[in-house]
């Protein structure tokens, strides 16, 4: 048997709808993401996902927000800056699409594209075919490559059309998001189907929500995939006892990897399995 590759943990920094009021941990500016995503790094993230928040911790997508933060990160590690075109419900595509507006240094390594429209709670995450279009062709010109986002297996599937549209190649990476109310469960049964129903020779990564998130970690590595934690998805270390940052997340991920028999990638590493261009 293949020994699997080493598993890439991506950190989910602050995301847009977690609150300062459910934990006082989460990093809000530019600076605090930075320190975080260094113990991040050194705790054995490769990568981090990165959404960004106004000074008064409302979510935003602007670009010179983005920009301060990923110069911030830079300049404190070698960590994978992903950024996220999901935004905050409700947003527009121009509003969703403000981190692909930078480039050169700039430039993030990678960005999400979600591939289909989900209930989401009790809102609808609104990602119709012309939408995802749009956001795929800024992807592709920016000259990055996309994580495709699938709240539910249907999702696969447009990815497929995309590429035969020409808007993405295949084999891509995909992250499966499992447990959102609304969307496909967390559950090794989904893990299992969506995993095998990728295109040939595609990567993936499971961010599963809330006390999913640290079990489904093992589940992963037990599978040769990859892994994405982080407050974003769950505040909680363990039941009732908060994550005091992602760092400590990604510390207990990179342990329960490690102790079912997978090394963790470098960034270096994550930039040659995820098929990454540099960022100039």
């Amino acid at each position: 048997m293949a020994q699997a590759p080493p598993m890439v943990i991506t950190a989910a920094m602050v995301g847009a709808e977690v609150t300062r009021e459910q934990t006082p941990y989460l990093p809000i500016t530019a600076l605090e993401l930075a320190e975080d995503a260094a113990k991040c790094r050194e705790a054995g993230a490769a990568m981090v996902h990165l959404h960004v928040r106004r000074p008064d911790g409302s979510p935003s997508q602007e670009a010179e927000l983005f920009r301060a933060a990923i110069r911030a990160i830079r300049e404190k590690c070698d960590v994978l800056v992903q950024t996220s075109t999901g935004g905050a419900v409700g947003m527009s595509v121009d509003e969703r699409c403000g981190p692909l507006t930078l480039t050169g240094a700039d430039r993030p390594d990678m960005a999400t594209l979600t591939t289909g429209t989900v209930n989401f709670g009790d809102d609808v995450f609104w990602n119709a075919r012309p939408l995802v279009r749009q956001i795929a062709q800024r992807i592709r010109a920016l000259g990055i490559r996309p994580e495709i986002e699938c709240f539910d297996a249907g999702m696969i599937d447009e990815a497929r059309a995309l590429a035969k549209d020409g808007l993405i190649e295949l084999p891509a990476h995909f992250d499966f998001v499992l447990g959102v109310p609304g969307g496909i469960a967390a559950d090794v049964r989904v893990l299992d189907f969506m995993r095998g129903y990728l295109p040939e020779g595609s990567s993936w990564t499971c961010a599963a929500m809330g006390r999913h998130q640290l079990p489904f970690v093992e589940l992963a590595a037990e599978r040769g995939g990859n892994s994405r934690v982080g407050l974003e998805d769950n505040i909680y270390l363990s039941k009732g006892v908060l994550a005091k940052g992602n760092y400590e997340l990604v510390a207990e991920a990179a342990k329960r990897a490690r102790l079912k028999g997978r090394a963790l990638a470098t960034p270096e590493e994550a930039r040659h399995l995820l098929r990454l261009r540099r960022a100039d």
